[in-house]
């Protein structure tokens, strides 16, 4: 007769762990956490304001790089000027 009722038992464990973790996956995806990720895959996941602010670093980012670009530039040509030179002395002081 306990022989019988192992099998049932077994399959009623079975469904309450089922239950329970649907259960706590409906729970967690009501929850802050589940919201955040819902607007994470629509999308909309980016504070406006943070949007705001990636995109003025991104602006201030790019004007670094032309800076940059610039000054390379300018020892490029300042080097090639002074290797055009005939290197100068300066003046020995007699001390």
């Amino acid at each position: 007769m306990i022989g019988e009722l192992v099998p049932i038992v077994g399959m009623l464990t079975g469904l309450l762990v089922t239950v329970a973790a649907i259960f706590g996956f409906v729970r967690f995806t009501q929850g802050p956490v589940g919201q955040a990720f819902a607007r994470r895959i629509q999308g909309h996941g980016a504070d406006p304001d943070t949007s705001t602010e990636v995109a003025q670093l991104r602006d201030e980012l790019d004007q670094l790089r032309r800076q940059l670009e610039e000054t390379q530039e300018r020892v490029d040509f300042a080097e090639r000027l002074l290797s055009q030179r005939p290197a100068e002395r300066l003046p020995e002081t007699g001390g």
